[in-house]
């Protein structure tokens, strides 16, 4: 019995001097952090309580990995010989609200952020600043492996089928902002009394300014997270959408659709990174590609709401001749709602697991998983099946912390903190093309520019084509009337697609009429009398006005093209330039119809992208879809009608958006999480240039010749062809 005793006793000693070696160590290891804790983000800084009920610590059994070690062991935290649990995983601690089970805060610094010391040799802090990197390229590899694992117990259901719509949204906003300049040119041209150089202006500013807003957002979303980024973004495009709809003069619609660009532009890049992210393998070519389809339906919503409301001339007012607000500006309010409504939804999403895990950032990280990982086994009906994972991998940090002193002033602390995120931002771009990327880089780099330049290009050159060969065929029904001499007559009905020449009119009364594509050429107009004239595309050339009076028209002086005025008057010119329904009407329900044909056409191509990007791979997809897409490049020598061309552009829609589903998979599966977002809206804001080149090479040869745009986008499409089949594989991948 003394014996008995005796051993209790010692293992009771021995367990408490542990206890006490424990409690000593935690508390010098809270002293030793506590400067650190200072500068702890928001999110290290509060207590975690405990998870449910249902998720006692008890419930979590480790699995084991390949090697036999704990497989969600934290990386930074040795297992404690008697329980299995690190030090600073287990009991609990009156100040800091700590369970078993949890993940403790702040890494320390023997383990958590750590990086070259300043007063390190040269040598030692470039040798140390290699095994960094060394020992993060190994995190972040098992880290891919391990999320994965974790990904395939999470299931796909409910919760990604949510943020599914919810990131649509925002995709639809893209698809959107990119019809909108387009469908309300020909009646903000007369509202705004545009220039050619003008319109062509407006019409490109959209694509500069996604080009901006994809390379920005798609930086500060590997900084800041993908989230709070997405809904920086879409806010922009939300706010100067908004204004761009009542300002009135041309530059300040300008600058409005500029910075609306510039928002959306973020769109694309970051929610296919974020989707990817709560994405499976065997799931993530299927997924995003459906997903690609909102940007159709993007389309199809802007020309539906184009259709029903801008012809509709009575749903506008004005405040005297200065403030105009008619239904074009409508239409351009209406076509923000996708954003807002994208807004709306992404505020109830959490932020990407991914991007926590590679940021360190464990219990963030572990809360959203186990929420996807709940919500959808409570939608399978298996509410009892508990989330298994204990400790995830995170990727070990630099120490980027900065002493700015408590006497900083505030503009001095914001200054140098965006300093060092724009220092981040742009090494992180710099790291796409070092040697481990650069070929990866420089291979998409051409391959975004050849698909972009032929797309876009012939995208707004089939709808220009058309507009020509509607030209062509109005022209061809112009009556023309030669030394006509006409008296004492009075005209109070429309005069259309008429040419005058060498005529003489005395004593004329035009009255309450328009005039639509009227030319008068060296004639004579004797005591005429113009009242209430509207007209459109008409002109006086060389012809001579005697004692005539112009009262309430728009007949200003620069329709009178080298013609004289002898005791002429103008009265009461209206002012500004007033929408007109004339024969633009049918030509603008055209623009429409052809739009929505051609964004609906890329159905089928989606939905075939969608069920067999997993099972032929993205570089067949890729490769493939590119080579039929330049065939049919040579069937534009065909297409001299309207129906012919409607045609020839809803087949080209509807191959080509296999290749731009499989180069968007391709994009997100290349780069790592840290780097994806920045890549992809890199590479997205080349594709914007391209675009912006496309365009304005293609158009420059409507009516001219149809040989140089066709040899133009099928020699882009098989140089992006070639290059496809240069770049890696990623089907059956875990995402890097």
């Amino acid at each position: 019995m003394d014996d008995g005793y005796g051993r209790d006793g010692r293992q009771d000693f021995v367990r408490g001097a542990k206890d006490i070696a424990k409690v000593v160590k935690k508390q010098a290891g809270k002293k030793v952090g506590r400067s650190v804790d200072k500068m702890a983000d928001e999110y290290t800084k509060r207590s975690y309580k405990r998870f449910e009920e249902e998720d006692d610590d008890d419930d979590y059994p480790v699995q084991q990995s390949q090697d036999g070690d704990g497989y969600y062991r934290n990386d930074s935290r040795a297992n404690d010989d008697e329980g299995g649990h690190s030090d600073s995983t287990e009991g609990h601690d009156e100040d800091d609200e700590i369970y078993e089970g949890e993940y403790q805060g702040i890494p320390r610094a023997e383990s958590g952020k750590t990086g070259p010391v300043d007063g390190m040799a040269p040598q030692a802090q470039i040798r140390d600043l290699a095994q960094f990197e060394a020992e993060r390229r190994k995190d972040q590899e098992e880290l891919a492996q391990q999320y994965e694992t974790i990904l395939q117990e999470c299931g796909h259901g409910k919760f990604q089928w949510t943020l599914y719509f919810v990131l649509g949204l925002a995709l639809m906003a893209d698809g959107v902002e990119i019809f909108v300049v387009g469908f309300v040119l020909p009646s903000a041209e007369k509202d705004m009394c545009l220039s050619e150089e003008s319109k062509g202006m407006l019409g490109l500013i959209v694509y500069l300014g996604m080009m901006v807003g994809a390379f920005l957002w798609g930086g500060l979303a590997d900084r800041i997270g993908r989230r709070q980024t997405l809904l920086i973004s879409l806010s922009i495009n939300s706010v100067f959408a908004f204004f761009s709809s009542f300002v009135q003069g041309y530059s300040s619609f300008l600058l409005c659709r500029l910075l609306s660009g510039v928002g959306i532009g973020g769109s694309i890049p970051i929610v296919f990174s974020y989707y990817s992210e709560f994405l499976a393998q065997e799931k993530r070519g299927e997924h995003l590609s459906w997903l690609c389809m909102f940007w159709m339906i993007g389309g199809i919503y802007a020309s539906a709401m184009a259709w029903a409301i801008i012809p509709h001339y009575g749903w506008s007012f004005q405040m005297g001749s200065a403030y105009q607000f008619h239904s074009w500006r409508v239409f351009v309010l209406v076509c923000a709602f996708p954003s807002v409504a994208a807004i709306s939804a992404l505020t109830t999403m959490p932020e990407s697991p991914r991007f926590f895990l590679e940021n360190g950032k464990h219990d963030e990280a572990w809360m959203i998983l186990k929420q996807v990982h709940d919500t959808n086994m409570r939608a399978k009906g298996y509410p009892e099946r508990v989330f298994s994972v204990t400790t995830i991998k995170t990727v070990k940090q630099m120490d980027e912390l900065v002493d700015m002193g408590e006497g900083t002033a505030w503009h001095q602390r914001w200054r140098m903190k965006l300093a060092d995120l724009f220092n981040q931002v742009w090494s992180n771009f710099l790291a796409i093309f070092s040697p481990e990327y650069r070929r990866t880089t420089l291979m998409m780099m051409a391959v975004w520019f050849s698909m972009s330049f032929s797309y876009y290009g012939l995208t707004v050159w089939f709808p220009d084509m058309i507009k020509y060969l509607q030209k062509q065929e109005y022209s061809s029904r112009t009556k023309v009337f030669i030394k006509e001499k006409v008296e004492h007559v009075t005209f109070n009905f429309t005069l259309e697609n008429q040419v005058h020449r060498n005529g003489e009119y005395f004593n004329n009364k035009f009255m309450n009429l328009k005039m639509k594509s009227m030319v008068f050429e060296d004639s004579l107009f004797e005591e005429c009398y113009f009242e209430d004239i509207t007209s459109s595309n008409t002109f006086f050339k060389n012809c001579t006005f005697i004692a005539t009076l112009f009262y309430n028209t728009d007949l200003f002086k620069y329709r009178l093209i080298n013609s004289k005025l002898v005791n002429s008057t103008f009265l009461h010119n209206k002012e500004g330039c007033m929408l007109s329904d004339f024969s633009d009407e049918n030509s603008a329900y055209m623009i429409y119809f052809v739009s929505f044909l051609g964004t609906l056409a890329v159905l089928p191509g989606n939905i075939v992208s969608a069920l067999l990007m997993d099972k032929i791979g993205r570089l067949r997809m890729l490769a493939g879809s590119s080579v039929i897409s330049c065939v049919s490049c040579f069937f534009l020598s065909f297409g001299n009608s309207e129906s012919a061309m409607i045609a020839l552009l809803c087949l080209f829609g509807g191959i080509s958006i296999a290749s731009w589903n499989a180069l968007d998979v391709l994009t997100v599966e290349l780069y790592p999480s840290d780097k994806r977002c920045t890549a992809f809206g890199f590479l997205n804001a080349l594709c914007k240039l391209a675009a912006v080149l496309g365009i304005s090479i293609f158009t420059s040869f409507v009516g001219i010749t149809k040989a140089v745009p066709i040899l133009f986008a099928s020699g882009a499409l098989a140089a992006g062809s070639f290059l496809a089949f240069k770049l890696p594989e990623t089907r059956g991948q875990v995402l890097q």
